[in-house]
Formats: C-alpha cells, sequence, structure tokens
C-alpha cells in the first residue's frame, strides 16, 4: 500500500498536489484515501466539486459525540476517492494538532483501513512540523514516505528544509523517509537552481515538476483537479506520470 504525507509552507500548493495526486491514482484504477491534516479542511474540496466534507472536529462540536461510522465523517470524491477532513478546534481556542491525533485514534476504532482496504492513503499536512500533531502522519506509522511540496521561494525553501530536519530526527526509529520533493513552479528568477541545491544538500531527488498553470486555477475555479478537467494537459500528465511511479514503486516492493 501507498502511505504518502505530503508536507510544505502554507500556501504553497499541498492541497493541490495532494489532490491532483490522489486523483490521478484513482484514475490508474487504484482505491485511495486522501486525509486532510489542516484546521482549514479545504484538503478534498477540489474532489468534491466544491462540495465540502463535514470535519471530524466539527461533526464532534456538533453532535457533542464521536461519529459512529465513517459515512458520517466523509464523502466519496472523484475516482472513488473517499475524503476525510479532521479540521480543527474552535478558532483561537485548542491546539491544532491534537484534532488530527483525535482523528487518528477515531479512524483506527472505526477501523478504516480494514473496511476500506485502500491501495494508497494520503495525508495532506499542515506547513512545517510544528508540534507533535503535525508530525503524527510521519512518528506514529501512518505514512511511509513523505513528499516536500516547495518552490524556489526563500520562505518556501525554508519550510522545506525544516521539514527535511524534522524527518531526519526520526530516521532511526523506522519512520517515514522523504521520498523527494514536488517543485510546484512559481516562476521566480532561477527557481530550479535553487531547488536543485536544497535537494542536492538533503541527498533526495526532484520527484514530480508541476509547471504554473492556468489549467490548475481554472479548473480549481470549478472544485475539480486539473487530472478530472483535462488528463491531457501539462500539468495533469505531470501527476499521472508521478502516481504511475508511485505505484511501480510499490508493486516492486510489495
Amino acid at each position: 500500500m501507498i502511505k504518502l504525507a505530503i508536507y510544505g509552507k502554507g500556501g504553497i500548493g499541498k492541497s493541490t498536489c495532494t489532490a491532483n495526486l490522489s486523483a490521478a491514482l484513482a484514475s490508474l484504477g487504484k482505491r485511495v484515501i486522501q486525509i486532510g491534516c489542516d484546521p482549514k479542511a479545504d484538503s478534498t474540496i477540489n474532489l468534491l466539486r466544491g462540495d465540502p466534507v463535514l470535519p471530524v472536529m466539527d461533526y464532534m462540536r456538533q453532535y457533542d459525540e464521536e461519529p459512529e461510522s465513517i459515512e458520517q465523517i466523509s464523502k466519496v470524491g472523484y475516482g472513488g476517492v473517499l475524503c476525510i477532513e479532521t479540521g480543527g478546534p474552535t478558532p483561537g481556542l485548542g491546539c491544532a494538532g491534537r484534532g488530527i491525533i483525535t482523528t487518528f485514534s477515531l479512524l483506527e476504532q472505526l477501523d478504516l483501513f480494514g473496511r476500506y482496504k485502500p491501495d494508497a492513503v494520503l495525508y495532506d499536512v499542515l506547513g512545517d512540523v510544528v508540534c507533535g500533531g503535525f508530525a503524527a502522519p510521519i512518528r506514529e506509522g501512518y505514512a511511509e514516505q513523505v513528499l516536500i511540496v516547495t518552490s524556489g521561494e526563500k520562505m518556501a525553501l525554508y519550510a522545506a528544509n525544516n521539514i527535511w530536519q524534522a524527518v531526519k530526527n526520526f530516521e532511526d526509529r523506522s519512520y517515514a523517509k522523504v521520498r523527494g520533493v514536488i517543485l510546484n513552479r512559481r516562476n521566480v528568477e532561477r527557481e530550479e537552481e535553487k531547488v536543485r541545491a536544497f535537494t542536492d544538500k538533503a541527498g533526495i531527488e526532484i520527484t514530480a515538476d508541476i509547471p504554473r498553470s492556468d489549467d490548475i486555477i481554472r479548473y480549481e475555479d470549478m472544485g475539480m483537479t486539473c487530472v478530472e478537467g483535462d488528463p491531457r494537459c501539462e500539468a495533469a500528465g505531470r501527476f499521472l506520470a508521478l502516481a504511475k511511479t508511485l505505484i511501480d514503486e510499490d508493486e516492486r516492493n510489495g
């Protein structure tokens, strides 16, 4: 099974990349779960034609109880992708990372993976690894690989380096390892050179190179991924290529 956590600076396009990769895996016949680990709860919106799923933490506040079934806290999106959002605390109150820990514990109680039997699980995780909650996908064994989304912008690369360092701290515990970088281009000066300087230093690779694309923006305005909207466009092709690479690796290792 592909178990992948996708990290990156806030606003760098993590959710766009995660949703397009989920859509690509699903379009190649894989059974996919995407779990958004961000209080904004917008990771899966473009798999759902703009109709958001009720986040787990919102459900628990609204009904003052834990859900009794996966169906109460999930929706099926494009290609059969099962969409779940952790959500977060009431703004200004509580710890957002706690929402991730609470949700993961609940999903274990509901036997999500045993019931759904996914081929791939993707975790879309907020920003830098800043606390135990946001590190949970890599620290608790949920994910086996990490993809870091970055552009050539200074703060995006700063966050990427922090994430890489955080994952390295867990190396001796058989936790997730960094698979590589998704270069989500912003067309800044010497962008590829700057990103390659980071990946060379870290000893990792640019796993996918996503062009700055009007297609992505146009289809997101319609509540879709570009993989759904036009699988023949350049950006969709890059996500499909990444999906095929991950599938091939999983089959070789399986």
